[in-house]
């Protein structure tokens, strides 16, 4: 069974929630039934607590599922449990980035607006320390740590299944200098080395674009399978927030669509690229 320990204590949190809701109980009444408390079936629903097998066979007897679907989240449990490559990297990658990076892993489509530094995705070494150097109270072996896992998360481009990825990129983030002019001439020559990717799209929002429907940074993420619903992310400095009510994600795709939009084509982007690169070469 393909996927990252995250996407598959998600989907192991939706099935049960699915279970109970077709079944038509709460969670207090579930765990009453099972000796259990309300909170602890919650928290399995919500991905906040551990699941063990032996706790999907009770529910699954209760509930009267097919021997099939019980074996199905039985070894989505157990492969939940196991750790990501991501998180061997300690205070480098704090624990509520884990699990963006988890669901990141499995996305089929990948949809960011970056307002103020460029997408994590196309950044290179040099500019994703700096910013680090900046922005974190680490120490210098968590910084190499983070940097190193930025850089590994970009393989997700380039390999043969890579998500249709699709990058709005506001002019700010070409003309805020991170660090000297070199490293923002080697960063933009890395922005257009991954607007060049079969499955990559890349556009500028420029100064003069005008109003446009969008007030910070997003990520929107899409998967492969339907019964994984897409989901919205935004981060801050010590948390993030997920988002997966379809309200959530009509409104944040309807903003994504106006940002495409205001934006400028690929092709004008790319030109628009290579003349702030000038800018730093001189």
């Amino acid at each position: 069974m393909a996927g990252s320990p995250t996407a598959r204590r998600r989907r192991l949190s939706i099935e049960l929630k699915r279970l109970r809701e077709t079944s038509g109980y709460t969670c207090a009444q579930v765990g009453e039934a099972l000796d259990w408390s309300g909170s602890k079936v919650n928290r399995m629903e919500t991905g906040s607590g551990r699941v063990q097998p032996s706790d999907i066979d009770a529910l699954c007897r209760f509930y009267g599922t097919s021997e099939e679907l019980r074996e199905f989240l039985k070894a989505l449990a157990r492969q939940a449990k196991t750790r990501g490559w991501w998180q061997v990297h300690g205070a480098g990658v704090p624990e509520w980035f884990n699990i963006y990076i988890g669901l990141e892993h499995d996305a089929s489509t990948f949809r960011q607006y970056q307002c103020e530094v460029i997408p994590g995705l196309m950044q290179t070494a040099s500019y994703a320390s700096a910013l680090h150097r900046t922005g974190a109270h680490l120490s210098p072996q968590d910084i190499d740590r983070a940097v190193q896992v930025r850089i590994e998360r970009q393989a997700m481009l380039t390999r043969p299944d890579a998500p249709d990825a699709w990058f709005v990129v506001n002019e700010a983030a070409l003309r805020n200098v991170i660090g000297e002019r070199d490293l923002m001439r080697e960063q933009l020559e890395r922005v257009l080395e991954t607007g060049e990717l079969p499955s990559t799209t890349v556009q500028v929002l420029p100064f003069d674009s005008g109003s446009y429907p969008a007030t910070g940074s997003f990520t929107m993420l899409g998967f492969p399978d339907q019964e994984d619903p897409d989901i919205v992310y935004r981060d801050g400095i010590t948390d993030a927030v997920y988002l997966e009510g379809e309200h959530h994600v009509r409104e944040y795709t309807r903003a994504f669509d106006g940002l495409r939009a205001a934006a400028l084509s690929p092709q004008r982007s790319t030109r628009l690229i290579e003349s702030v690169l000038k800018e730093y070469t001189r």
